[in-house]
């Protein structure tokens, strides 16, 4: 799975480089309000739904075209489920490949399936690693405007890919297999700069 990691990694330097070429390369950085799926404490326990709360993301995207283009990004992702009071934090690393279309002066629309590869779990101060795939795929759908070389867009992103998060609950009187719905369900709002021509 790393090797996939570094493939896809390096095949986004290539077109962020191809891209210096066209509108360009930038910095993007936000904030992510967000919440991952149910947690269940044991094979027996109704569901429990998370409470969002606010995480955050940086990284660089790249841009080929203009009224109609094609946005890869790479990005470290942050995010916090809180269920009743404890804490699922999730460590990862997104590639969304969006295609987007210019509306109306600034306003442009985009989407594209995300591509995650979580690098560390924890629940509650439990380091987590029997996550059921590291990789996953999501989508992102969101629209934007860009003011010369500033952007800033609201996306939506959930995840397509079923994936649970198991480990060992214990507690004074019994000890219970305990597992988490690792799918994200998330607002994201970025501001990106391009380092190149204006967009």
């Amino acid at each position: 799975m790393r090797k996939t990691l570094m493939s896809a990694a390096l095949a986004l330097i290539a077109t962020v480089t191809f891209a210096q070429s066209e509108p360009g390369i930038g910095l993007k950085a936000g904030l992510n309000y967000s919440a991952n799926g149910d947690y269940f404490e044991s094979i027996s326990a109704a569901a429990q739904d998370p409470d969002r709360n606010v995480g955050y993301h940086i990284g660089l995207y790249g841009k080929l075209g203009r009224n109609l283009y094609f946005r890869p990004e790479f990005v470290y992702t942050k995010t916090k489920s809180d269920y009743n009071g404890d804490v699922f934090d999730v460590s990862k690393l997104d590639a969304p490949l969006l295609v987007g279309t210019r509306v109306i002066g600034p306003l442009h629309v985009f989407g594209g399936p995300a591509f995650q590869y979580i690098l560390s779990s924890d629940f509650d101060g439990i380091s987590i690693d029997r996550v059921e795939n590291d990789f996953t795929v999501g989508l992102h759908l969101g629209a934007g405007v860009n003011l010369g070389r500033l952007g800033v867009d609201l996306r939506y992103e959930r995840g397509f890919t079923e994936n649970e998060a198991r480990f060992i609950n214990t507690n004074i009187t019994t000890i219970e297999d305990s597992r988490i719905d690792t799918r994200p369900d998330q607002l994201v709002l970025s501001v990106s700069i391009s380092l190149g021509k204006d967009k």
